[in-house]
């Protein structure tokens, strides 16, 4: 594990582990230091907690708010919640791969943007709903979503 890593899983064990349940503060902490929860790092977690390597890792990859490898510099989500489906989700979720050249979870190759599935952004007055970086998208349509994407680079 490289250095950097290393001293930020440290610290973020030495904070929390004598916390009683200080498996999700931990995996937060790393996460928010690091930006993802380095594969490398469960062994030590798992050490560090007296839990098995399995044990770690089915919390990071049962929890969608976890990471196992670094996020896009953007992170559009698109909501798979049934408001937004009845609306037309599915459409755009298909427009979004065939532009991006993604399927759900994975990040452009220059890093530029990760596509993820969200379930339920609170705004389903406005189905369907997306989320560019930060910001909250509603009734887009496909024209909407190409003018969204374009700015992002990599889009076909």
């Amino acid at each position: 594990m490289p250095a950097e890593w290393s001293d930020a899983v440290s610290a973020v064990l030495e904070e929390h582990k004598a916390r009683p349940g200080a498996l999700l503060p931990i995996l937060h902490g790393i996460q928010a230091s690091l930006g993802y929860v380095p594969a490398e790092s469960v062994q030590v977690i798992a050490g560090a907690l007296n839990l098995s390597r399995a044990e770690v890792h089915g919390v990071v990859s049962f929890y969608h708010d976890f990471r196992e490898a670094p996020a896009g510099r953007t992170i559009v989500r698109i909501c798979r919640a049934e408001s937004c489906q009845a609306a037309g989700a599915a459409l755009l979720l298909t427009r979004i791969k065939e532009r991006l050249g993604l399927e759900l979870h994975q990040t452009t190759a220059d890093g530029a943007v990760t596509l993820e599935p969200v379930y339920c952004l609170g705004n389903c007055a406005l189905s369907p709903a997306i989320t560019v970086g930060s910001e909250i998208h509603g009734m887009v349509t496909p024209d909407k979503l190409d003018a969204l994407l374009a700015p992002l680079g990599g889009v076909r």
